[in-house]
């Protein structure tokens, strides 16, 4: 067996241990404000790296998105997964891609149950033919591509703290994350978590979205206030998880570090394990939307870290092995 597959299977493998309850604890997110970012990037990068490198997970402020655009988002989320189930289907994601539209179908290897959601990937090389109309949904795809650069331009900002303190130039993660590449794979999710108000008893046992830690370098989390339920576990206790709860907050990003990132890093910076519980009677049952950015290196960009911990693999194979992971086969 290769080097990376045993690194492969035993990211899988730590996955499948961490679907039960666990306990919870309190514990205090970092927080960072990255204002005044051309002239502050050296003590934003330190406490960049202390939070990736100690927690994993870690909320931005004065982030430079607008709070009227996140709403906006938001807003042209809920018009899409407001359409029929017919309309939507037009949209669906094809198989082995992360792009389109999808109810129901990832299947997290922590809990062998599908995510109680459906979501609509935007992976701009791949869109051909799984955009929304003008006439289904007007300024769709102008909004959304918008929100998709914003968030591109916040995450290389974070990116390049991380690439000076791993010794890279300080671009090195912006070029191979290069949106101009028709290679480029980093994704916009928009999420809607069903609505829990009609649920039965037995469907409080599930899970919004089970245990697990992300693909990709960088995740961007925006999240509404009221609508909470994500949690994380940092550290990597995979053995004896313990949770966090994470509220949203208005005027936050809340932004956790993907498996890409940390063998790209050596195993420096933490990914992190995360999800989505279901809400508690006593708590807001209603649909609950998200919206993440992943940062995901271009297809043809190479991972290996400054310490070559790991052998190389191209951003595409090890995308892909994950996706195939994390999704049943569709018909």
């Amino acid at each position: 067996m290769s080097a990376h597959s045993e690194y492969k299977l035993a990211e899988l493998e730590r996955e499948t241990r961490i679907g039960g309850a666990g306990i919870c604890v309190a514990r205090e997110i970092p927080r960072i404000d990255i204002s005044d970012y051309a002239h502050r990037k050296e003590a934003i990068a330190d406490a960049l790296w202390e939070a990736a490198t100690q927690v994993g997970f870690f909320q931005v402020f004065n982030h430079g998105i607008p709070e009227e655009d996140i709403d906006a988002a938001f807003a042209t989320a809920g018009e899409f997964f407001d359409l029929s189930m017919a309309e939507k289907e037009r949209h669906a994601r094809r198989p082995d891609s992360n792009a389109g539209w999808e109810y129901r179908a990832q299947v997290r290897p922590s809990t062998g149950t599908p995510d109680n959601k459906e979501s609509y990937q935007i992976t701009l090389p791949d869109m051909a033919g799984l955009w929304p109309t003008a006439t289904e949904l007007p300024g769709f795809k102008e909004r959304m591509c918008r929100f998709e650069r914003q968030n591109w331009e916040l995450g290389m900002k974070i990116l390049s703290c991380f690439a000076i303190r791993l010794g890279f130039d300080a671009d090195f993660f912006t070029h191979n994350h290069d949106p101009a590449s028709p290679y480029y794979q980093s994704t916009l999710r928009l999420i809607h978590y069903m609505s829990m108000e009609a649920a039965t008893d037995a469907d409080f046992d599930l899970w919004r979205a089970g245990a697990h830690s992300d693909f990709d370098c960088l995740t961007l989390l925006h999240q509404r206030p009221g609508q909470g339920g994500l949690q994380v576990c940092p550290g990597m206790e995979a053995d004896a998880p313990a949770w966090t709860d994470v509220p949203p907050l208005r005027g936050a990003v809340t932004c956790n570090i993907g498996d890409m990132l940390m063998r790209w890093s050596d195993d420096r910076l933490r990914s992190t394990l995360h999800r989505v519980r279901m809400p508690r009677r006593d708590e807001y049952l209603g649909p609950r939307l998200s919206l993440p950015f992943f940062c995901q290196a271009n297809r043809d960009a190479v991972i290996q870290g400054p310490l070559k911990k790991y052998a190389p693999i191209t951003a595409s194979d090890y995308l892909n092995e994950r996706i195939r992971a994390n999704y049943t086969p569709r018909a």
